[in-house]
């Protein structure tokens, strides 16, 4: 039987759309499955249970401040969650050194007289200006310009509570208020 040129080509052309078709079966056979039959893999699949997170979870709270070499932080209130920890992160963004523009962070517990802790401050320059006692929930050292400190703690319970800069003079610039959300 012979057949015409056209009905030849034609020929040729349906055994190679037929090879190609088998040779793709054969390929999407080999393929990784698709999005769709990954997640039918997995709800099969046996999976220990997850940890589940506490109900309540603890507070992480983490506050940038910034004190200037025009005595001033960047921020006259801090607000944080109650529960877990807090992490002040304090920089010195000016360039006089510490001997004549140090900064520091000192937050008080509530009830404590500022300007009578401060004179306390003013006069512990052993300790870097933190005097002895019990007024203090947390405190950083004294930077100078260009310097960072931090300090993590136990936040307090809700309330408002006092933080200053306890280098000789500056808490009259430097302090604000620290509030505790419940």
């Amino acid at each position: 039987m012979h057949l015409t040129r056209p009905l030849q080509l034609l020929a040729v052309v349906l055994c190679a759309f037929v090879y190609a078709g088998c040779s793709s079966k054969e390929k999407a056979s080999e393929a990784p499955p698709t999005p769709a039959a990954e997640p039918e893999k997995a709800a099969e699949a046996p999976s220990e249970p997850a940890a589940e997170a506490p109900a309540e979870a603890p507070a992480s709270n983490i506050v940038v401040l910034t004190g200037s070499d025009q005595m001033q932080y960047n921020t006259k209130e801090i607000r944080v969650k109650s529960g877990g920890e807090t992490t002040v992160n304090l920089t010195h963004t000016g360039s006089l050194p510490v001997e004549s523009m140090g900064h520091n962070f000192v937050l008080l517990k509530q009830g404590v007289d500022m300007n009578a802790f401060a004179a306390k401050a003013n006069a512990a320059t052993q300790s870097g200006y933190i005097p002895e006692g019990d007024d203090i929930i947390a405190y950083t050292q004294v930077v100078g310009g260009g310097e960072s400190t931090s300090v993590t703690f136990e936040t307090p319970e809700p309330g408002t509570y006092q933080f200053l800069c306890t280098f000789p003079g500056h808490y009259a610039l430097m302090n604000g208020t620290f509030v505790v959300e419940g």
